[in-house]
């Protein structure tokens, strides 16, 4: 699998940059299933350091969005409205 290929999301959202990858081995350090094998991190700004772990990709790609709803509101900036700015 590339590294490409690994990544489920990123996108920068003011100072920060919120990475969703698939890492390849079990992060749960538990032992007990289900194993955590994808990881959203912030990187930068207010949550720099922030940190989720899932199961799935499906899990992966809602996470990703609630951290990113999570950095939009601790950094101020607002939701992206679809349209073109001015």
């Amino acid at each position: 699998m590339t590294p490409a290929e690994r990544r489920v999301a990123r996108d920068e959202v003011g100072d920060s940059d919120v990475s969703t990858v698939f890492l390849q081995l079990d992060h749960s350090f538990t032992g007990r299933p289900p194993p955590l094998v994808f990881e959203t991190m912030v990187f930068g700004g207010p949550l720099d350091g922030e940190c989720e772990r899932y199961a799935t990709w499906d899990e992966a790609e809602m996470g990703h969005a609630r951290m990113i709803a999570r950095v939009r509101s601790t950094d101020n900036e607002p939701e992206p409205s679809g349209e073109p700015s001015p």
